[in-house]
């Protein structure tokens, strides 16, 4: 209350001092002045200043104005404690950052120092999009990375990212190099990166900074100094080296250490709670460049959605842990066929052993999300419900691992996961249980989470408390009888404490005789009732006041022992999780394997890409809940000569629009991508040479924010196809030049087979409508034609999605053109033109297969044809003389030459 006065009476002639109040405000906010700063006023986050105004807008919530600063009106906003959270997650979700600022003082100790002295206050944490923690802001089947690029060595040095998730206390690093930052930074999927200031300006990396938009943000270069960050981050995991953890690059400990600095910024006197820092080996998983990673929809469709992707479609997992782990598996594929059939093993065993499978998916169904859970309580976040939640994730694991212990032979990584299980620690579950009652309030203020019988002197205190509650009514009866009173209340509020309220026409009894206000005292006068005291009812207050703050501390002291319990156990509850997790992934998709018919793929290190009746599991999905008409299976094969040195085929696809090409295409990078995230695949049966690289140009679009015509896109993303794969690359183009006219479109496209062949070697889809390339086949030995059967029926095109061997004679582009709904009289016209320039381009392919020119129209021009003879208009209007000519003379030859026309 003081303080908000203090606010309100500041210097309103524009030349005094701010009051202390706002003194203190303009401080902290200089101090973090890239952050919305929350102000913490009572029951209030207040937002002042341009701060206000920025909230205001974002949040859809009313500016005021209190108080004047240097003579102006100063801009006010807030929003109440209780509900912050769901304002930060909009304000995060807008790309803001925000510095909440807390009381770190008892007001008790601000009033002691008197005069104007305010309660202290201080930023306990700034609040950013990839180190939120709190579970209503996270989706609990996403990781929330925060992701941190160094470079050691100048312009030519070498590149490393470093990147962790808070919530969960992952942390791992990796080594890159320039040309694919963009596509290793997409994999990890950061909601947050950060880069020293002079890499964030390097003009050379403008590009990959500018295509992630806001989701980089400089920091001081000092955050990555290379020379200390082997010193800092031993000291953060209390070792004598970092050699114990493996064999990092200097551009990896300049990453790991910069992003630790950044989180100890961020999260102020809090520990960040990491697990060992990981190191991702290069070649380990596939490389999946950003430009496929959106065309194949993988984890999020181009509507930037979980539904209609890759992940949305066989996510069977019933945990928060076990779809994080999905969606990082399909984002990574393992590049390594050992580690591939390990994760085969496991789906192997559970599609085997069903009934193992459906318990522990009905044992982890609805399991609390212990990861997230431990680093709230690890970061000083955590509250009651949070230790709950670890009591169930602690009983869970336990008889999960009672379930694996039933099992005989497991598979190397259910075994492992079961090691994990049993390695935690008994005696914490035994105390959380024994501790922490069955309705646990959200904040540890509240009280009342202990169980009753825990602590003996708690339930005396407790005992006092409710005991003096029960004697309260018992007064208020007695009073009510001395008083003949009947409506008599003895009520309570932070301001009087216990009160005697009566009507002001009855305060007669109380007041009305010397005896009776000896008995009672009066303490205020309301608008239509006196309240009154006694000695008695303010001696019972102090023994319920005392019983009570007694009772509070020792459940807060019960509560900080159960979190430093916790903390120590932190490392085998986090393997736990993770051995949670990949238990239900495992089971997971064997329920898929089982329920949609899909097998196990066979990967090995060959240059095989063999399916026979693949399927496209995002269309089948959206077939099965939509009309229920089955989908169409399709074999491929790729392998030219699986082994040798001459490297895989490609097949040249053509065929109709609606005929199912670009499904075709799709479905086949698909499918290697579950194979090497370790998921069975929607095919009869398939065997992969295990894919290093996949590139995936399907589908048109611009980038009007570079200046970037639709054709341009296309062309700088074929170009990076053709520059960087190699013979265990797997390409999927569709129409390569379509975007510019038909002689430069056929060139590119051509050209771009041909090196895919000759130079890139690798296997690869090429769809297209350039009937003329079919002729290829007959001189690249390893590219085979392919083609969408369709069968015409009374004008109409039937679309059959089968993929045969051969080609296509024409596209059909008029009869989707009807059935779009185009008007007759267009599709009718549209007829007559294409039987024109069909006859006119008789004789064309027959060329194309003897030399390979483009078109012979075009070879033609090479040799000029003699001029025409001039119309007799054209020399008429040569002899004019128009400089000569009046307006009538002009309009009177106007009409001649037209009459020549």
């Amino acid at each position: 209350m003081a303080e908000n006065a203090a606010i309100s009476a500041t210097d309103t002639s524009g030349g005094g001092a701010p009051t202390p109040m706002m003194a203190q405000y303009i401080e902290i906010k200089a101090a973090n002045a890239d952050s919305l700063l929350f102000y913490r006023m009572g029951d209030f986050y207040e937002l002042f200043f341009e701060d206000a105004a920025v909230a205001a807008r974002a949040l859809g919530i009313a500016l005021t104005k209190r108080g004047k600063h240097l003579g102006q009106d100063i801009p006010m906003a807030g929003v109440p404690v209780v509900s912050a959270d769901e304002y930060l997650a909009k304000l995060i979700s807008l790309g803001h950052r925000v510095a909440v600022c807390e009381q770190v003082e008892d007001p008790a100790e601000a009033k002691k120092r008197g005069g104007k002295s305010v309660v202290r206050r201080d930023v306990v944490r700034l609040v950013t999009p990839g180190t939120i923690t709190e579970e209503a802001l996270l989706e609990p089947g996403r990781p929330n990375h925060v992701a941190a690029m160094a470079r050691l060595g100048g312009a030519n040095g070498a590149f490393a990212i470093a990147w962790a998730e808070l919530s969960t206390g992952a942390f791992a690093v990796r080594s890159t190099e320039a040309g694919r930052l963009l596509a290793d930074i997409r994999a990890i999927d950061p909601a947050e990166l950060v880069v020293g200031d002079a890499l964030f300006h390097d003009e050379a990396l403008k590009p990959v900074f500018a295509s992630l938009g806001r989701l980089a943000r400089p920091e001081p270069a000092s955050l990555f100094d290379g020379a200390t960050a082997e010193g800092r981050l031993a000291r953060f995991f209390d070792v004598a080296t970092m050699g114990g953890f493996g064999d990092f690059a200097r551009a990896e400990l300049a990453a790991a250490a910069g992003l630790l600095a950044y989180l100890a910024r961020t999260q102020v006197a809090a520990r960040p709670p990491l697990g060992r820092l990981a190191r991702v080996e290069t070649g380990e998983t596939m490389l999946i460049d950003p430009a496929t990673r959106a065309s194949l929809e993988l984890t999020r469709s181009v509507a930037g959605r979980r539904e209609g992707s890759l992940l949305g479609a066989v996510d069977r997992t019933v945990t928060g842990a076990g779809s994080r782990l999905l969606a990082a598996r399909i984002a990574n594929p393992l590049a390594k066929a050992a580690a591939i059939a390990r994760r085969h093993d496991a789906v192997s065993f559970l599609l085997a052993e069903r009934r193992l499978g459906d318990a522990l998916r009905a044992g982890l169904k609805g399991l609390p999300d212990g990861e997230r859970a431990l680093s709230r309580v690890a970061l000083g976040r955590g509250g009651p419900r949070d230790l709950g939640a670890l009591r169930t994730f602690l009983e869970g694991a336990r008889e999960t691992a009672a379930v694996l212990a039933g099992a005989e032979a497991l598979t190397h990584e259910l075994g492992e996961a079961a090691g994990q299980l049993r390695a935690l620690p008994g005696d914490l579950e035994a105390e959380l249980s024994r501790t922490l009652g069955d309705d646990l309030p959200l904040q540890k203020r509240d009280g009342g989470f202990v169980a009753a019988g825990a602590i003996p002197d708690l339930d005396e205190a407790r005992s006092l408390r409710d005991e003096s509650r029960r004697v309260i009514m018992e007064l208020q009866a007695t009073y009510a009888a001395e008083t003949g009173i009947r409506s008599l209340k003895i009520k309570h509020n932070n301001v009087l404490g216990y009160f005697i309220e009566v009507a002001e026409a009855q305060a007669g009894a109380l007041n009305g005789t010397e005896e009776a206000r000896r008995r009672f005292f009066h303490r205020q006068t309301m608008a239509n009732c006196m309240r009154f005291s006694t000695g008695e009812l303010a001696d019972l207050e102090s023994r319920i006041a005392a019983a009570a703050a007694t009772a509070l501390k020792l459940e807060l002291d019960a509560f900080e022992r159960l979190v430093v319990l916790v903390c120590e156990a932190a490392a085998p509850i986090r393997d736990a999780a993770q051995a949670l997790a990949v238990l239900d992934v495992s089971a997971a998709l064997a329920d898929l394997a089982s329920a949609e018919n899909w097998t196990r793929p066979l990967v090995d290190d060959s240059l095989a890409f063999r399916i026979e009746g693949g399927r496209h599991p995002v269309v089948e999905a959206a077939l099965k809940s939509g009309s229920g008409d089955p989908f169409v299976p399709n074999d491929c094969d790729l392998s030219g000569e699986a082994g040798s040195h001459r490297g895989g085929a490609i097949w040249l696809v053509t065929g109709p629009n609606m005929g199912g090409k670009s499904t075709f295409l799709r479905q086949n990078a698909l499918i290697a991508v579950l194979a090497q995230a370790g998921s069975f695949v929607p095919a009869a049966t398939a065997h992969l040479g295990t894919v290093d690289r996949l590139f995936s140009r399907v589908g048109a679009s611009d980038d009007l924010a570079e200046g970037r015509s639709t054709f341009m896109v296309e062309m700088v993303e074929t170009a990076a196809i053709l520059n960087q794969a190699g013979p265990r690359s797997l390409v999927i183009l569709d129409e390569i030049g379509r975007g510019t006219s038909t002689y430069d479109g056929l060139s590119i496209a051509f050209a771009a087979v041909e090196h895919l062949h000759e130079v890139n070697r690798c296997r690869a889809l090429f769809a297209t409508h350039f009937h003329e390339m079919t002729a290829l086949s007959a001189r690249l030995d390893r590219l085979s034609n392919a083609t969408m059967r369709v069968k015409e029926w009374q004008g109409d095109v039937v679309f059959l999605h089968e993929v045969r061997p051969g080609t296509a004679d024409r596209s059909y582009g008029i009869q989707v053109a009807k059935l779009a709904g185009l008007p007759p009289r267009v599709v009718t016209r549209a007829r007559d033109v294409l039987r024109q320039l069909e006859r006119s381009g008789e004789g064309r392919r027959a060329a194309f297969v003897d030399d390979l020119p483009l078109f012979s129209a075009a070879a033609s021009r090479q040799e000029p044809a003699a001029p025409a003879e001039p119309p007799a208009a054209v020399e008429a209007l040569k002899s004019l003389d128009l400089d000569a000519l009046s307006p009538r003379e002009a309009l009177d030859a106007l009409y001649r030459l037209k009459a020549m026309t």
